[in-house]
Formats: structure tokens, C-alpha cells, sequence
């Protein structure tokens, strides 16, 4: 019995071990798988499509080729018969000139130089320039006498004619004025003012008939009448006769200082 217990035990044993290695490696697996998965997730996610490349160009180059121009065919030159000899003529030997035979120039004999005639000749030119000049200033200095004789003539005619009509025609011109003594009343009751007199210069050269014009204090009407009568004055000539000014005016002045 126990020999037949015995092996019915191993085989169990053995069935259970390989169950546990599976499961072992089923969790790597899976986890492997969810580690894959995981870095798959990401990559998707920054993954960006790439631009797509540009189409290449393709460039055409052309150049110009200038042939060159066909080389001409040469022409056959004209053959030129040969011209005939010209016939030499002779020369002709002319004779030489005659050389000339030039006449012998005459020398005339040069004249001897007074020397002292040039001295006497350039002295009397000199002597002759001296009485022109001397002979043209006495003339100018005569001209300016005459000139001022009759400059000074002139002068004396005008200044004649002048005082002429000085004496036949003149203004009348005061000779002596004296001032008005001042009041004695005047001065005690301090009167001040103007007195005009008019009055008539005589042929003689007197005041006739003074009388006072305008306003004037009655204590300065005497003084001023009586020192405009003794006035005396140069009379007025007309045509050489003294003749009366009327209506000759003199102020008076009436100040106390």
C-alpha cells in the first residue's frame, strides 16, 4: 500500500510547479507590456507630422554661340601687263651764273666838330630861354598890378556909393535914453507894472508929443513922460533930408528889487 502511495505523491508535486512559474512570468509580461504601451502613448503625443520637402527646381541654362564669319574666298588679282620703257631724255647743261661784281662803296670823309661853335650856339639858347622867362614874369607881375589897381579902384567906387546911400538914405537910430526915476509914492505902496509911451522923432532928432498908450498906473504916467521927452535919437534921412518918425513906442519897466 504505501509503495503504491508513494508514486500517486510525486506526480501531484510535480504538475503544481510549472503553475506558479507561469504566473511569474504572465505579471513581467504584462507589466513589460504596460511599460510599452505607456512610451508608445507619449511618443504619439509630441509626435509631429514633418513638413514635406520642397520639389526641386530644375534650372535651364543657355548660353549664345556667335559663329564666326566664313572666311572669304580669295579672288584672283588681274595680271597687269608690264608698261613700256619710257624714253630717258637728255639733260640739259645749263652754264652757271656770273657772280656779281659789286661796285666799291665810296666813304665819304666825316666833318670835323666845331666844338666851340656848339658851346657859343648853346649858350645863346640858354641866354634866350633866361629873357623869355624873365620877359613872361614881368608880364604876369604887370597883369596883377593892373589887376589890383583895379580891384582897389572898385573897392573905393563901392564903398563911395555906400556910404552915399548911407547919407542920403538911413534909419533914425537911438543916441541917449535914460531911465524914468521911480515914484516915491510908488515905492512906499510897492506898485510894479509897464508904461508905454508913443511918440514922434523929429528932424532934429527930439521926442515931440509922447503920450502913454494902453493901461498904466497913474503914479508912472509923469515919470514916463517925462523921460521919454529927454530921449534924443539919430533923425531918419531920406534922400539926404532928415524927416519926422511917427509913432515911435518905448516901454517902461517898473520893478522893485
Amino acid at each position: 500500500m504505501s509503495a503504491a502511495l508513494m508514486p500517486a505523491t510525486q506526480p501531484m508535486s510535480a504538475v503544481q510547479w510549472p503553475s506558479r512559474v507561469w504566473s511569474r512570468h504572465a505579471l513581467a509580461v504584462s507589466i513589460a507590456v504596460g511599460l510599452h504601451a505607456l512610451a508608445l502613448v507619449g511618443l504619439v503625443s509630441h509626435w509631429q507630422p514633418s513638413p514635406p520637402a520642397e520639389p526641386t527646381v530644375h534650372t535651364l541654362t543657355t548660353q549664345i554661340i556667335t559663329l564666326a564669319p566664313p572666311t572669304p574666298v580669295p579672288v584672283p588679282e588681274p595680271v597687269v601687263a608690264a608698261a613700256p620703257p619710257v624714253p630717258v631724255q637728255p639733260e640739259v647743261l645749263t652754264p652757271p651764273p656770273k657772280p656779281l661784281v659789286s661796285k666799291p662803296v665810296e666813304t665819304k670823309p666825316k666833318p670835323q666838330i666845331d666844338h666851340a661853335a656848339l658851346a657859343r650856339k648853346r649858350v645863346q639858347e640858354q641866354e634866350q630861354q633866361a629873357a623869355a622867362v624873365a620877359q613872361q614874369q614881368a608880364e604876369q607881375q604887370r597883369e596883377q598890378q593892373q589887376a589890383a589897381a583895379a580891384q582897389a579902384q572898385a573897392d573905393a567906387k563901392a564903398r563911395a556909393t555906400a556910404e552915399a546911400l548911407a547919407a542920403e538914405s538911413r534909419p533914425y537910430l537911438p543916441v541917449s535914453k535914460e531911465a524914468p526915476a521911480y515914484p516915491d509914492k510908488a515905492l512906499e505902496k510897492g506898485i510894479e507894472g509897464d508904461c508905454t509911451v508913443t511918440y514922434t522923432v523929429t528932424p532934429q532928432g527930439r521926442v515931440e508929443n509922447p503920450q502913454v498908450l494902453g493901461q498904466c498906473h497913474p503914479l508912472l504916467v509923469r515919470p514916463s513922460l517925462a523921460a521919454a521927452r529927454t530921449f534924443r535919437y539919430q533923425p531918419r534921412i531920406v534922400d539926404g533930408q532928415a524927416i519926422s518918425v511917427s509913432n515911435v513906442k518905448n516901454t517902461f519897466h517898473y520893478r522893485i528889487e
